[in-house]
């Protein structure tokens, strides 16, 4: 499949982590790597290793015969120049993931791997994970890696090499991977996120399904849009899981235990209370693990062990502290408002700390169905208005803060420079979010946007929401009320 490569120049299209781990596959092939990015630093530094550059200027009068492939990062849209003129020229056009694909079925570093790929609106990195702890549960060889961080090509790579994959996929990377064939995949939810990238919500959910074309795909009931994937499934076999009771061909809970109808008659996995991170959100990724696991006939003593080894990663609904019996959690990876929604619901009193970017998508639902659990909200970044307008509409009782850079929201002297960095604006609004606490609240960061509009990622978003929580004080709490 791969031989069409051979002495040929292959476009990279992109200088960031997946275009890196293209070059020595690319080598390993006998293809020579040309590499675009829009960034002249990015360009500098692929040149600076010897390696062959393109600007996109120059591109757009190449001779596109040169190239046998262009493979492109996830982030590029399809109607990007340099893409757009590659279609045009009819050179075809692959993900990095598509190309790893290939590489795979190739035997190009070792025997054919299985994929189990995960992919959803919210909840991919926590299933991964899961899926990833099961499987050395088990003892067997494995590795995560895809949008979770590392590259696929780096895992295949690896040696000695995994038997399986626990690939994290995002809907770029399915975009742009039409011929992968999972073992088993997932479609945990499907809501409003990208719809920018991808121009509408059917276009977003079926580069989603894409992960259900292998020999096992696995849906969300509970989700209205995963559950009727099941209906364009391309896989041999769908089957289903469900936060209650399970109908054959399915997995869900029963008496605080997770049950298999799927892959067997009825098998006991797990007990709820084992799963971090606790609430709805943890118990659906738990059973889309267990689901994908079971799919390759990994035993139900495995699911278990693994599931209790699992820990949450940092920014997913963790943790922080507890003040005063207030309790503090940084979800600043609920970067949408489906995400925020699984956060808030899994708390009964909620001081919301929220916004940033909002991508296109609506609040107006989550507020109105979050709204009798709200004690006060905190909002920060460019769309706050938008989402102070949405609990206005749903929530007028409610009091809501809005927290801007050079203004002290209402406080008072908090002693923080006006020319306030976003680190500073989160210090001021946790302040706001503790002053309206009392014993039995949660501090909330589920912030239900994109975070690059303040701050690096939504990492650095978490991390700056834990130092401001640590630097709070008794008399922080309640000061408001």
């Amino acid at each position: 499949m791969l031989e069409f490569l051979r002495g040929r120049d292959v476009l990279v299209a992109g200088w960031g982590v997946s275009g890196r781990s293209l070059i020595e596959p690319l080598r390993d092939i006998g293809a020579r790597p040309v590499v675009t990015d829009g960034g002249a630093a990015a360009l500098a530094e692929a040149a600076g290793l010897g390696l062959d550059i393109a600007t996109c200027t120059e591109l757009e009068t190449a001779d596109w015969s040169r190239f046998a492939l262009v493979i492109t990062s996830p982030g590029w849209r399809p109607d990007s120049p340099v893409l757009a003129a590659a279609v045009t020229e009819g050179t075809p056009v692959w993900g990095d993931v598509e190309f790893a694909w290939w590489v795979d079925q190739a035997r190009i570093y070792g025997p054919v791997r299985k994929w189990l790929v995960v992919t959803g609106t919210n909840g991919k990195t926590t299933t991964t994970s899961m899926v990833h702890s099961i499987l050395r549960a088990a003892g067997i060889a494995s590795v995560a890696c895809g949008n979770i961080g590392l590259p696929i090509l780096d895992a295949l790579r690896r040696s000695p090499g995994p038997q399986v994959l626990a690939v994290e996929l995002s809907s770029f990377q399915l975009h742009w991977a039409p011929s992968v064939r999972p073992e088993a995949g997932v479609v945990l939810n499907v809501a409003e996120d990208h719809l920018d990238w991808h121009g509408g919500l059917d276009a977003y959910a079926a580069a989603k399904s894409r992960a259900l074309y292998g020999r096992v795909g696995v849906v969300g009931l509970d989700d209205p849009v995963a559950a009727s994937l099941a209906r364009r499934s391309k896989a041999r076999r769908t089957v289903g899981f469900r936060i209650g009771v399970p109908a054959d061909g399915e997995l869900g809970v029963v008496d605080g235990k997770l049950l298999d109808r799927a892959f067997t008659k009825a098998a006991i996995l797990a007990e709820v209370g084992d799963i971090s991170p606790k609430g709805p959100a943890g118990v659906a990724d738990a059973l889309a693990a267990a689901a994908l696991t079971r799919a390759i006939d990994v035993a139900p003593q495995f699911v278990r062990e693994g599931l209790i080894e699992h820990k949450v990663g940092p920014h997913r609904a963790a943790f922080v502290r507890e003040l005063a019996g207030v309790e503090f959690v940084d979800d600043s990876k609920a970067t949408n408002p489906h995400a925020a929604r699984s956060s808030i619901l899994g708390h009964p009193q909620v001081i919301w700390l929220a916004g940033g970017q909002l991508k296109g998508a609506t609040v107006e639902d989550l507020v109105e169905e979050i709204a009798d659990r709200l004690v006060a909200a905190v909002l920060i970044g460019a769309d706050a208005p938008v989402i102070a307008a949405a609990l206005a509409r749903h929530a007028p009782e409610v009091p809501v803060v809005e927290v801007r850079a050079g203004d002290h929201a209402g406080m008072g002297d908090a002693g923080i420079d006006e020319a306030a960095s976003a680190d500073a604006v989160m210090v001021r609004a946790v302040r706001a979010a503790a002053g309206f606490a009392r014993r039995g609240d949660t501090v909330l960061l589920a912030p239900a946007a994109a975070s690059l509009d303040m701050f690096a990622d939504y990492t650095h978003r978490g991390r700056s929401f834990a130092a401001a929580v640590a630097a709070l004080e008794d008399g922080d709490i309640g000061r408001t009320l």
